[in-house]
């Protein structure tokens, strides 16, 4: 039986890194005080871009770097490449075209742009797994994530301009015959609240003919606690389908977006500390990249090793929901 495995992973993050007291003063001056704000979505310190020479592309250039060089293999190895990001520095070509070029991947290899928003980099690890999963002739792939975020956070709004950060992880995914890898993955959309978060807030139809404005993301209050309902709900559907109970997984790779929404599925399911890893008091919020930075970080430190049961889950705007079992 064929399985897919995660081999490596890795990130790449801004230099510059940005603490609290900085968005606490900036807030200030507009005669808002933030620090109620910033105690709920956890956040401390982020990574954000202060130049002209980065974006997107260029840190998911990084990240897939360091990712081969940690798996031993080149770009000519890669039979698929798969880009996620929500602030895609270009429209045309696809934005894995730059990743294939970088790393001089070969003429046949699969690649395409994915974007789900927050929830996009590990919808491409589920797609990518069941394609390859499927396909004879694609046994590696890269899944690279990556967001611009701080690029289209609008100063006058706490939710993107305090709480964004901006980075990019990425993971390669091989076939083996092991009793190990990809187990199941669920999903939960509410497209009812499809305008609550916005860019460009009037459409691109609107903003290149009639000259509205494409510089700040929208964001309607939104902080997805109303949803976590669903999404106890999808962990106790998605463990039991595949025999497992919440006490099995060895840890949680939460979206970092809300320590509050942690803190809850924590608190409902009785998670013990250590199961769960939380890296938004260093990174910011870095949207569909989130999960993935938590699961490196956990590798880095320790915490999870090879045969753990992973339980991944996330949000996308809109809103949608996955919710991922992995054996690492």
């Amino acid at each position: 039986m064929t399985n897919i495995r995660i081999k490596a992973v890795d990130v790449y993050h801004a230099k510059k890194q940005v603490n609290n007291d900085v968005y606490l003063e900036h807030f200030k001056k507009q005669g808002k005080d933030i620090t109620n704000f910033l105690n709920i979505m956890g956040r401390k310190k982020r990574y954000v871009i202060d130049n002209l020479e980065e974006n997107t592309i260029t840190m998911a250039i990084e990240a897939t770097n360091r990712v081969l060089k940690k798996a031993g293999l080149e770009g000519k190895d890669m039979d698929m490449i798969v880009f996620s990001t929500q602030v895609p520095e270009v429209t045309v070509p696809t934005n894995a075209m730059f990743i294939h070029n970088a790393i001089q991947a070969k003429k046949g290899t699969v690649i395409f742009d994915m974007n789900a928003n927050c929830a996009g980099m590990t919808i491409a690890v589920e797609q990518a797994s069941r394609y390859m999963k499927s396909n004879p002739h694609v046994n590696t792939a890269l899944v690279v994530g990556s967001d611009y975020l701080s690029l289209v956070a609008d100063p006058k709004d706490a939710m993107t301009y305090a709480n964004f950060g901006d980075a990019s992880a990425a993971i390669i995914l091989e076939k083996t015959a092991t009793d190990t890898g990809f187990i199941d993955a669920m999903f939960e959309v509410d497209s009812s609240n499809r305008n609550n978060i916005l860019y460009p807030q009037k459409g691109l139809s609107q903003t290149i003919k009639a000259g509205e404005s494409a510089e700040f993301m929208q964001w309607l209050p939104f902080d997805g606690t109303m949803s976590l309902p669903y999404t106890y709900e999808m962990f106790e559907s998605i463990l039991e389908r595949n025999q497992l109970n919440i006490d099995d997984v060895d840890m949680f790779c939460l979206s970092q977006f809300a320590k509050v929404n942690m803190d809850e599925i924590q608190n409902h399911f009785d998670i013990p500390e250590e199961k769960i890893i939380y890296v938004g008091d260093e990174y910011g919020y870095t949207g569909t990249s989130s999960p993935f930075i938590a699961f490196y970080e956990g590798i880095e430190s320790g915490k999870i090793k090879r045969g753990d049961l992973i339980l991944f889950w996330t949000i996308g705007g809109g809103h949608e929901f996955i919710t991922m079992l992995f054996r690492y």
